[in-house]
């Protein structure tokens, strides 16, 4: 009779460090590039363009999409 095997104590474990690297890269990369968005959309808007709509629109959204991929290349890191 074999013991069953225990746990593994050889994964990689995310730190502390890279969390708060990637709250502040997801933060500030997605309000950059939803700001932009915002703005330029805005911009067009206001100038009599519904071409504006189209970036206007989607800035929240994509910005948010910004650090859900970050989340998941950390993520895709542990299982290596």
């Amino acid at each position: 009779m074999s013991n069953p095997p225990g746990p593994r104590y050889d994964l990689p474990v995310i730190t502390r460090e890279e969390i708060i690297w990637l709250g502040l890269l997801s933060g500030v990369s997605g309000g950059l590039v939803g700001g932009i968005m915002l703005g330029i959309g805005m911009n067009l808007i206001i100038g009599g363009k519904p071409l504006g709509w189209l970036l206007f629109l989607p800035a929240a959204p994509v910005s948010g999409i910004i650090g859900w991929l970050l989340a998941r290349r950390l993520a895709s890191q542990l299982r290596e």
